[in-house]
C-alpha cells in the first residue's frame, strides 16, 4: 500500500514540473491518459532511482563530499532526463528537452516530493 502512496506523490510531483518547467512536457492527452502517463513515469523514475542512484552514489561519494552534496543535483537531473528517454522508449508522450529543464524539473520533483512526503505518517509508529 504504501508504495502505491509513494508511486501517486511522485506523480503528482512530476505533474507540478511538467507545469511549472519550460521544456518537460506531456504531450496533447485527454486527461485520463496524462494521469496514466505519469502514473507509469513515476514508476519508471522509481526504478531508475533505486538502481543507478545507489551505485551513483557509492562510486561518486568523492565528489558528493568535495561539492558538499551538489553534485546530487545534477545526478538527480541526469536521472530525470533519462527516465524521459526510458519513457519515450515505452512510447509514453513524456519529454525532458534538455539539461537545464531536466535540472530545474529535478528541483521541483524534489520540493514537491518532500512536501508531500510531509503529510505521510512514519510506519515505525509505536502503537
Amino acid at each position: 500500500m504504501r508504495i502505491l502512496l509513494k508511486v501517486g506523490i511522485t506523480a503528482v510531483a512530476l505533474w507540478a514540473a511538467t507545469a511549472l518547467v519550460t521544456g518537460i512536457s506531456l504531450g496533447d492527452q485527454t486527461t485520463g491518459r496524462r494521469v496514466l502517463t505519469l502514473v507509469a513515469v513515476a514508476v519508471i523514475f522509481g526504478l531508475v532511482n533505486a538502481v543507478l542512484k545507489p551505485i551513483i552514489k557509492t562510486l561518486g561519494c568523492a565528489f558528493y563530499v568535495l561539492t558538499l552534496g551538489l553534485i546530487g543535483l545534477v545526478v538527480n537531473a541526469l536521472l530525470l532526463w533519462l527516465t524521459s528517454e526510458v519513457a519515450q522508449r515505452f512510447d509514453l508522450p513524456f519529454e525532458v528537452d534538455g539539461f537545464w529543464p531536466a535540472f530545474w524539473g529535478a528541483i521541483v520533483v524534489g520540493v514537491v516530493g518532500w512536501l508531500l512526503h510531509l503529510f505521510i505518517p512514519d510506519d515505525d509508529d509505536d502503537d
